[in-house]
């Protein structure tokens, strides 16, 4: 009898041993075909991301490569008028190429020390109360619309400008720098504290033990280990400022002119498009034409991503080894 129970209670716990390796298996396989949805998921978002930014570019090229059956490369690019309406007309962007150029050049100017330095001062520098309280502001600035930038510095800047300086109009080179340093600085900041808060404790450390001072450690040590996140920071405020449409829209000035001195009203690229496009008729040469124009501004900014990323790869920290 003992026996016979024995072997009842044996069957009965390999079934249950049994029934758990079942449903164990069972919830393996759930798991790994809820990962392959996840997975398929996820592969269809990118998909359908890549798709539309293909078909965002493959339009700008159709719509931008028949002006050039009218207007050469080399005088497209270099020509030095553009009148879009008279006849015949004159397709020439190098003063919008120009003005982008200064625009950016200028803005950067003013932008990449403040920014970096307000980063460093943040990381290194700052209580740790002080840093809690800025970061937040400095990010909410970044939130702020271009459009109230401009109104800005339309209504309030360009009237002072003019004042001060004498000059006939506020709405020249140096307004819109201005406008556009105000809009890349709490990018270049807020990404190159993060890329500096990041360095290693033991970096830090270490070379206060060799006897280098805060300052030491901060220009020796903690920037060049952080260099990659400060650099893609730059670019990245850069890239910004040069694709940047309704500040210089609005404080640029509007005139298609090479500038002679930081107070000359210029038109960059994207107030060109933004102002030109509803009243181009469609398909016509001037719609070719301020497509071609965002085809360059297209290149512009492909340039300035790719040298950011370049930068964050070639000097990309991996622990202590690298410095």
């Amino acid at each position: 009898m003992a026996h016979l129970l024995y072997l009842l209670e044996r069957r009965s716990s390999l079934y249950l041993k049994k029934s758990e390796l079942i449903i164990k298996v069972g919830m393996l396989k759930d798991r790994q075909q809820r990962e392959r949805y996840i997975k398929k998921l996820f592969f269809g978002v990118a998909l359908v991301s890549i798709t539309i930014l293909f078909l965002i570019v493959f339009f700008l090229f159709i719509e931008g490569v028949p002006i050039f059956k009218v207007v050469s490369i080399k005088d497209f690019l270099f020509g030095r008028y553009w009148y879009p309406t008279s006849d015949p007309p004159d397709f020439g962007i190098f003063p919008l190429i120009v003005a982008s150029i200064a625009v950016t050049a200028f803005s950067s100017t003013l932008a990449i020390p403040l920014g970096v330095m307000t980063a460093i001062y943040l990381a290194e520098v700052a209580s740790h109360r002080l840093r809690e309280l800025v970061k937040p502001i400095v990010e909410l600035l970044a939130a702020l619309p271009s459009v109230v930038i401009g109104f800005f510095g339309m209504v309030i800047v360009a009237p002072f400008l003019q004042n001060v300086f004498g000059i006939a109009t506020g709405l020249n080179l140096f307004n819109a720098s201005l406008m556009l340093a105000f809009m890349s600085i709490p990018t270049i900041c807020s990404l190159s504290e993060d890329a500096i808060y990041s360095v290693s404790q033991e970096i830090k450390e270490a070379s206060l033990a060799l006897g280098a001072t805060h300052w030491q450690t901060i220009y020796r040590v903690i920037i060049p280990a952080s260099l990659s996140g400060i650099t893609t920071a730059i670019i990245l405020g850069m890239s910004r400022a040069i694709g940047e449409t309704m500040v210089v829209l609005m404080v640029a000035g509007g005139a298609t002119l090479i500038p002679t001195s930081i107070f000359d009203p210029v038109r960059p690229l994207p107030a060109s498009i933004a102002a030109e496009m509803a009243e181009a008729p469609f398909r016509s040469d001037h719609y070719y034409a301020l497509f071609a124009t965002g085809i360059v501004l297209f290149l512009f900014t492909l340039a300035f991503n790719m040298i950011a990323d370049h930068v964050a790869h070639k000097y990309k920290q991996v622990g202590t080894a690298t410095l």
